[in-house]
């Protein structure tokens, strides 16, 4: 950061001083540029929150210099759970929010608000964590100087910012601010103009520096662009990767690098158990970011146009003249109903196809769900279609209720994405991980629960393939509890009784129904699912066509399925890497990509089978598998089916307890295995001799 002199103040960055005084230098700067730059200001705060994370970094030996991009940082704490999600996707908020005030010259005052807002949540995450604070109280926001042209609504949240501020006040505070205010008031008219020619030739000198920082920024972007033999082609790089590069550090700040670096030396010595606590009370801290409405309704916007949706509360609303349009998947802000106004309306094209509420990040989301099933009762009609309907009171399939929280088990009621089908009463709420996607809803209205349930009560089990008894009551007992709206259920059936034949016939007769769209088959090393590819492949399911014949199949060597592909078989190390390493939402797969999900020889979680390079991936023990294993399973809004020989604790931990037994023992006894090798016999010239030798008597 270039060095201004003295050290500007700050009201809402000021604690971080303690910590660095470059952080809080920077989230001054964005304070100071807010009133006439707000892009300029976004960008400042990009900067702090690159900064924040490569800190972080250092704190636990991690911190791989400055030529490592801010993405990647982020990609590497968050798949150590260094960096929560919560505390992640304020990252990711700021980050986006920078490249597009670089990129797109975007970056209006409501914008600018946001990410002072984003930033300073971070900034107290951090303190908490890293100077070991949980409890610290930094007060309320204080909101900079409105612009000259504030929009009404940016004034009414700016103004409602200060009654906050006032509210909490104590008399003194109030009683010296007062006196600021006086004592500006009676300034002298040769004071204000002193005043005023200082602010101006800081502001000229700013303006020059970070004319000069942007041309540098342009000019590596181009010769980036220039230098087709040493990276892909612009196609083939993800727009995500192209924008975080643009920010690569060109001449290194040696006094920053020199303070990182002496945190890495710190914490290289430091005990193992002390990184741990740092993870502990970030996990805790996390859970007490505190994000206004305004401001959670920006991070909501954020996570619905990582998942494929047009999002924008401030400009995408019902009352700026805002309507569905063919070929468009708009989440329209304030949309009217009998109930009052719904807060995202999300239409496919021209169908309506859900509906949420959206609640301040520390509210309970769960019961939410209640109002977003008032405004699918009260939705009227307009310029746009029903997809059906109606089901019951209700006339919007799919309801939701969000706060902008990640989800997280322990806090289950207050984090999440939570969601409802309306069209069955026997449908429950349930949370998700992320936003499903518009092709997702679309997929799932396609689905029809009693239809495929009465057509597989009915489907004879005719297959090119003898099925034993036991297979049929296995796939019996699925289909049953699939009826009463089970999501996770456990087959335990002894090795060699054939449980990938009873899947393929399992898969076939709920693809064939049209009870499931696209179906991931989960094994645990390439091998094996080379060998279900081929079985797949080469089973006769009916009039002599294979499996794979009859619905699209797509193996191990495709990362992502297509629209057609009905079975997509992968690794759960691969799941791994695809889900967890992504940098965020927007480059992970859809929650939705999957809508049952079988999974083989699943008591093996926890094995330790490498097939990543430690620099893709790398697992600190069996507890730190199976975490991952657990939360890439969890990730996914869809069903799981178990498939297993001996469950262990975690298995039924994630599955429950076993919904069909068929034992070894059993199988003995049916005649379908056998309880032992059966005897080798060995001989040798010595016995065979013995055989010969006949007694001599008298």
């Amino acid at each position: 950061m270039p060095a201004l002199g003295s050290l500007l103040p700050t009201k809402n960055f000021a604690f971080l001083s303690a910590d660095d005084a470059q952080l809080a230098q920077l989230g001054a700067w964005a304070e100071r540029y807010f009133r006439d730059d707000p892009g300029t200001a976004i960008f400042k705060l990009r900067q702090f929150a690159e900064l924040l994370s490569k800190t972080v970094a250092a704190h636990h030996a991690l911190y791989l210099g400055e030529r490592e991009t801010f993405e990647e940082t982020l990609r590497r704490l968050s798949f150590e759970r260094i960096v929560p999600k919560e505390a992640a996707d304020v990252f990711h908020a700021l980050r986006k929010a920078g490249n597009r005030a670089a990129h797109e010259t975007t970056g209006n005052h409501s914008d600018a608000l946001s990410a002072l807002k984003f930033a300073r949540q971070l900034g107290i995450w951090f303190h908490r964590t890293y100077r070991k604070q949980l409890d610290f109280k930094p007060g309320p926001f204080v909101p900079p100087p409105e612009p000259i042209d504030a929009s009404a609504s940016l004034k009414e949240e700016i103004e409602s910012l200060r009654r906050r501020v006032a509210e909490s006040e104590d008399a003194a505070s109030r009683a010296q601010r007062k006196a600021e205010e006086h004592a500006r008031a009676r300034e002298s008219a040769e004071d204000r103009l002193k005043r005023e020619a200082e602010d101006r030739a800081i502001w000229e000198k700013l303006a020059q520096e970070t004319e000069a920082e942007k041309a540098k920024l342009l000019a590596q972007y181009e010769a980036m662009q220039e230098l087709p033999m040493r990276r892909p082609s612009r196609v083939e790089v993800p727009m995500i990767q192209l924008e975080d590069e643009i920010f690569e550090v060109t001449v290194e700040d040696t006094e920053r690098a020199a303070h990182l670096e002496a945190l890495q030396a710190t914490a290289e010595e430091a005990p193992k158990s002390e990184m741990q606590e740092f993870i502990a009370r970030g996990e805790e801290a996390a859970t007490k970011i505190d994000l206004d409405e305004a401001a959670t309704r920006a991070l909501i916007d954020q996570q619905l146009r990582d998942s494929e949706w047009e999002a924008d509360t401030k400009s995408l609303r019902h009352s700026a003249g805002t309507r569905p349009m063919k070929g468009r998947n708009l989440a329209i802000a304030e949309w009217p109903t009998a109930s009052g106004p719904a807060d995202y309306a999300l239409f496919v094209g021209l169908t309506l196809v859900g509906v949420v509420e959206a609640k301040r990040r520390r509210k309970n989301v769960s019961a939410a769900v209640d109002q977003s099933e008032r405004y699918s009762s009260g939705m009227g009609a307009g310029d746009f279609v029903f997809p059906g309907g109606p089901w019951g009171d209700h006339k919007v399939p799919f309801v939701f209720a969000a706060n902008g929280r990640s989800y997280l088990k322990q806090i289950e009621t207050e984090s999440g994405i939570w969601f409802r089908d309306t069209r069955r009463a026997e449908n429950h709420r349930r949370a998700l991980v992320n936003w499903p996607t518009p092709d997702g809803l679309s997929g799932q209205l396609e689905i029809d629960q009693d239809a495929a349930t009465a057509a597989l009560k009915v489907m004879p089990f005719e297959f090119g393939f003898p099925l034993r008894d036991y297979q049929q009551g296995a796939i019996k007992a699925v289909e049953e509890v699939l009826g009463a709206g089970r999501r996770s259920m456990l087959l335990a059936m002894a090795t060699g009784t054939g449980k990938t034949k009873l899947a393929i016939a399992l898969l076939y007769r709920l693809l064939a129904t049209k009870r499931f769209r696209r179906i991931c088959f989960v094994v645990d090393r390439s091998a094996l699912a080379d060998q279900a590819a081929g079985e797949f492949s080469t089973t006769k399911i009916v009039s002599g066509k294979a499996f794979a014949d009859i619905f699209g199949l797509k193996r191990l060597q495709d990362v992502t399925p297509e629209s057609e592909t009905k079975v997509h078989i992968c690794t759960i190390q691969g799941l791994v890497k695809r889900v967890l390493y992504a940098a965020d939402s927007s480059e992970a797969p859809p929650v939705d990509q999957y809508d049952l999900m079988v999974i083989d020889e699943c008591h093996r979680g926890y094995l330790l089978d490498r097939e990543m390079s430690d620099e893709e991936l790398s697992f600190r023990g069996q507890e730190d598998y199976i975490s991952k294993y657990r939360r890439v399973l969890e990730y996914f809004d869809a069903v799981k089916v178990g498939l297993t020989a001996t469950p262990a604790l975690h298995t039924t931990d994630i599955f429950g307890d076993p919904i069909f037994t068929y034992s070894y023992r059993q199988a003995v006894i049916d005649g379908y295995l056998i309880d032992h090798e059966p005897p080798v016999r060995i001989e040798t010239a010595l016995s065979r001799a013995k055989n010969c030798i006949h007694p001599i008597h008298p």
